[in-house]
């Protein structure tokens, strides 16, 4: 059972009553029907947290894999199917589900449940918005099917159809922060449509068992560039210039210290990329090109870039780089070559893995509190150079090791502490919590992708937003749904 009993978080002291991994989604509903309590889990990828069980009976959806309707438009997938299966199937279609989660080996279920978002969410959004059905299994068994538009809040309660009566569930008076990526407790808004209340509700409310996501065709071709910089100020005005291109899709940024795990960790040189020690940070732009292009209309573009009159994604795209004296320390990965691009994608993945497995290490060898002690908020992208002036003072006045990654195309970036003790958790926890308290200040959320789930930090966050009142009303919210808190007890709020 050890392996249901941790995600990524490295949340310590997981354990389980018993494990359920049903074959079918027929068997969902006696599973949780029977259940004290019930946590429902997918790849266990959560940040959080909210996939390592504290005593509930487990449901894995890992075997939930069926792909049951497929089209140039929709999918229609189980909770256990991964989204790189969803988009292989979908490119035998000639679609794309645009807003991909950084971590392609996350589940359907698991990508509605959180609301997940990721790099593309600048281009595409966060995943809310392309969810167009639901079926999930309320806290009595009764399984619910949930259409886009069918059902929306009347008077500040949703009404909600569940074996043979209606659950009028208030709708919370809380106002979300107005940025792009928000995942911050139950979602709320005046005449707000029941599928949302599902989406990014983190298990607590439903059981999710299948998903209808909207896709896009034709898959457009894509090209990635990585870029070295010299000092943040630039990286900052050249993603502020690249921002306006609708070419760019996405761009990653990593910073000095996330470069030095790269070479501590022998990612540069496996991975054929090069990074000068002197390098100040890392981005890694997206650019979405017309399907037509080839590798031989790619490196014409950027040939004839600075040719009079020249046009094109790339063209566009280089003259902005050499404009910020950035063009010259620049990788491009042209269309069609998955190989290097694949490589470029590793790059950025081996940062969040060589920090995780540091945490696991020091959990293991140092303290076993020791837990991952990371933010995830987000600015509007005009604030985002004041967010890491306020991130690296404050991690530097505790003496603490730190790595940021992230999306800066979003204004969203990860600044995840690197523990040496368990001194150095509780220091960074209240760096944390300051951050926040900043973040909002500044017009964003300090809880922008990952969720809640059990993580103290996080929910002191929600509280900090929100209020006591606000986290309030979740509950009321809960208790209509769930009055037994048998459902995911303690993921969002204790």
């Amino acid at each position: 059972m050890d392996k249901y009993l941790s995600d990524a978080a490295h949340y310590p002291g997981g354990h389980a009553a018993s494990v359920f991994v049903p074959t079918a989604i027929d068997e969902v509903p006696a599973i949780v029907r029977q259940a004290k309590t019930l946590l429902a889990i997918g790849a266990q990828s959560s940040l959080t947290g909210g996939a390592t069980p504290m005593g509930e009976t487990v449901l894995s959806t890992e075997r939930l894999r069926r792909i049951v309707e497929i089209g140039p438009s929709h999918v229609t997938v189980e909770a256990g199917v991964p989204i790189a299966i969803i988009q292989d199937a979908l490119a035998a279609h000639g679609a794309w589900f645009p807003p991909v989660p950084t971590f392609t080996g996350a589940f359907a279920g698991g990508i509605v449940a959180t609301n997940a978002a990721g790099a593309a969410t600048f281009r595409h959004g966060a995943v809310r918005r392309w969810v167009d059905a639901l079926t999930v299994v309320l806290a009595d068994g009764s399984p619910l099917t949930i259409r886009r538009g069918e059902i929306r809040a009347r008077d500040g309660v949703l009404s909600v159809p569940a074996a043979g009566r209606v659950i009028a569930v208030p709708v919370p008076a809380y106002r979300m922060p107005d940025v792009v990526k928000v995942s911050a407790g139950y979602y709320a808004a005046d005449d707000m449509d029941l599928i949302d209340l599902f989406i990014g509700s983190e298990g607590t409310l439903g059981v999710i068992t299948t998903v209808t996501l909207r896709t896009l065709a034709p898959v457009p071709t894509t090209a990635l560039a990585l870029v070295l910089a010299a000092s943040e100020a630039q990286a900052i005005a050249l993603v502020a210039d690249l921002r306006r291109e609708p070419c760019v899709a996405a761009i990653e940024h990593m910073d000095a210290r996330c470069l030095a795990i790269l070479r501590e960790d022998g990612a540069d040189r496996r991975l054929d990329v090069a990074v000068p020690a002197g390098t100040a940070l890392a981005l890694l732009v997206q650019i979405e090109m017309p399907v037509d292009t080839t590798d031989a209309s790619a490196l014409a573009e950027i040939e004839c870039a600075f040719e009079s009159g020249a046009d094109g994604p790339l063209v566009r795209i280089c003259r902005i780089l050499a404009a910020h004296d950035a063009f010259d320390d620049t990788e491009v990965a042209l269309p069609g070559n998955t190989r290097r691009a694949a490589q470029l994608l590793a790059v950025r993945e081996a940062v969040p893995a060589g920090v995780n497995q540091r945490v696991g290490v020091a959990q293991r060898e140092i303290d076993p509190r020791i837990a991952k002690t990371a933010a995830d908020m987000i600015v509007p992208f005009e604030r985002f150079g004041e967010m890491m002036g306020i991130y690296r003072e404050g991690f530097a006045a505790r003496g603490l090791d730190f790595a940021v990654w992230g999306h800066i195309s979003d204004g969203n970036v990860h600044p995840n502490v690197l523990p040496r003790s368990f001194a150095d958790v509780e220091r960074g926890t209240e760096a944390i919590l300051h951050f926040g308290r900043e973040v909002a200040r500044l017009g964003g959320c300090p809880l922008a992708e990952h969720g809640v789930g059990r993580s103290p930090i996080k929910q002191q966050l929600l509280r900090g937003l929100y209020g006591e009142r606000g986290v309030e009303e979740m509950r009321a919210v809960k208790r209509a749904l769930d009055p037994s808190a048998k459902l995911a007890p303690g993921v969002i709020f204790e």
